[in-house]
């Protein structure tokens, strides 16, 4: 049986693009241009997720988010926004999404992300606060990365970089992912901006552990995980 996904969002480009891309993948997606008509959809259509804008004519995402959680209804919601600061993206999983993704974004990323959601299931479903890999721990509403009992200090672009690491660990990610992901380039820059931050972080993460998580993937790009 395909899965039913609703997604709310104005901009009809936008709009048009995602489901385009989910259809493709064989799910069944219907679309409301605007809050309240979203709402209305997502209380009565039984869901298996809801990609959801944050800024919406008639009633916005965080609301339309927050009138879903008062009622009980923990279907996994994927917020989507221009508006990718660290306080914004906080703000968005308090409220009760599952996930967060800034725009623009890269197609195979949102459906990387609503496929995980999908697989986690909504049912008593829990913002995601907290990443994690072996001993290494990601507070993401206190900003605390502990590896152990050690604390880390990162710089925001590190920190943006291991959360986008964490999200996807045991992947290969690739430099194009990461430009997309942590940079927010759609285009290659030219430099050795990822190398250069990637070994910053890795020595924070990884000196005088036993076991790396950070690992190079010759050809291809990155990897977070336990395994060599």
């Amino acid at each position: 049986m395909a899965q039913k996904i609703l997604l709310i969002e104005d901009d009809r480009q936008t709009a048009t693009y995602i489901v385009k891309g989910l259809s493709e993948e064989g799910m069944t997606v219907d679309h409301a241009d605007n809050g309240r008509d979203g709402l209305f959809h997502a209380t009565d259509g039984g869901y298996d997720a809801i990609i959801l804008d944050r800024m919406l004519p008639g009633m916005d995402g965080m609301a339309v988010l927050g009138a879903l959680r008062a009622g009980g209804i923990h279907t996994p919601v994927l917020m989507l926004s221009a508006l990718g600061a660290v306080d914004d993206r906080v703000a968005g999983l308090t409220a009760g999404s599952d996930d967060y993704l800034t725009k623009p974004f890269a197609f195979a990323e949102l459906l990387a992300r609503l496929k995980l959601m999908l697989r986690r299931g909504g049912a008593g479903a829990q913002p995601t606060t907290r990443l994690a890999c072996g001993d290494l721990d990601m507070d993401l509403l206190s900003r605390k990365v502990k590896r152990g009992a050690r604390a880390i200090d990162l710089q925001p672009r590190e920190f943006r970089l291991l959360e986008y690491l964490l999200r996807h660990k045991e992947q290969v990610v690739t430099r194009t992912m990461l430009l997309e992901g942590v940079w927010d380039y759609h285009f290659d820059p030219g430099t050795n901006v990822i190398d250069v931050h990637v070994s910053r972080l890795r020595r924070k993460i990884d000196d005088g552990e036993a076991v790396p998580l950070i690992h190079t993937v010759r050809g291809a790009g990155y990897r977070l995980g336990l395994d060599g």
